[in-house]
């Protein structure tokens, strides 16, 4: 080493943190009875939770059917008073105008989730760098280019899947792949799991029609654990591992530094397979017709 002095990365600091850009929504929720319900909101995904929960939730969401109510239109408007009207002119159409806009949503934003290929690599850049910018789930600083990304998914496909989220007018609404939990041969077996979701789309059931068919897939080629390492105060990401059965396994203290504060980091494990005799060496490649099996049932 020279006698010059090396420095690391300069720490992210508060005001590197870009705020969202601020969203209005106007919605129609579909009751387990059938009726519609509308409203209007600045945050879809934290609205969607409690008319579900019935914290902070309409009375009538709260009495037709709560955490069976799911999401049958949204609009995105310019701003609050926009949302504004626009829930006012959707509450006055007939019935049947409402079931028109519902039905024609749902086409429009039918996702399929099917493997990914490097020419996905720029969509999923540009949904994977607006955590960089936005938030604390990546400890990423630099945004990611389309040519990384085209990389990463061709290097991921090598030894697991990688998953996009994709609906019929082509916008990415979420991926889901695994890395190599560790070099060393002994490892072999384990797996780190990564999940995004676009930021409109979230609380809407992707992230587990995502982990369900990532996590099957993996089992089929004969991995043994699947790690997720979630940013400790991403409370959302832990209530979604633990619903999707992975179990806390440790909390790593000040990991991590970004916009202006350490962060912890929990570190959840998922066992795809169980026992103690010696495995079956993991299989890279399954079959179409494997893999097709898979995503048939995620995709109904």
């Amino acid at each position: 080493m020279s006698g010059k002095s090396l420095r690391g990365p300069a720490p992210s600091l508060a005001d590197a943190c870009q705020p969202a850009p601020e969203t209005a929504w106007v919605y129609l929720l579909r009751c387990p009875d059938g009726s519609l319900y509308g409203g209007w909101t600045n945050d879809l995904a934290r609205r969607l939770k409690a008319h579900r929960t019935g914290k902070g939730g309409a009375k009538y969401t709260k009495s037709h059917g709560g955490p069976a109510v799911r999401l049958a239109y949204a609009e995105r408007c310019a701003d609050k008073s926009a949302a504004l009207k626009r829930e006012a002119a959707i509450k006055k159409l007939p019935k049947a105008e409402k079931e028109a806009l519902a039905s024609k949503w749902a086409a429009d934003n039918r996702i399929t989730i099917r493997m990914a290929t490097p020419a996905d690599g720029a969509a999923v850049a540009e949904l994977y760098n607006w955590y960089v910018l936005h938030g604390t789930q990546t400890f990423q600083y630099r945004l990611s280019t389309a040519e990384e990304y085209a990389a990463n998914i061709a290097g991921v496909l090598e030894k697991a899947p990688f998953l996009v989220a994709i609906t019929p007018d082509g916008r990415l609404q979420g991926f889901a792949c695994a890395h190599p939990w560790h070099s060393r041969e002994a490892y072999a077996w384990n797996v780190e799991a990564t999940i995004y979701c676009a930021p409109d789309c979230v609380g809407q059931g992707l992230g587990k029609r995502l982990y369900t068919a990532l996590l099957e897939l993996l089992r089929m080629q004969g991995y043994y654990n699947a790690f997720a390492i979630v940013t400790g105060e991403n409370k959302a990401s832990h209530e979604f591992h633990k619903r999707m059965g992975f179990t806390k396994s440790f909390v790593e203290k000040h990991s991590g530094y970004k916009f202006g504060r350490w962060l912890d980091v929990v570190y959840w494990q998922y066992p795809l397979r169980t026992g103690d005799a010696p495995p079956e060496p993991v299989r890279y490649r399954l079959t179409e017709a494997e893999m097709v099996s898979i995503l048939e049932k995620v995709n109904l």
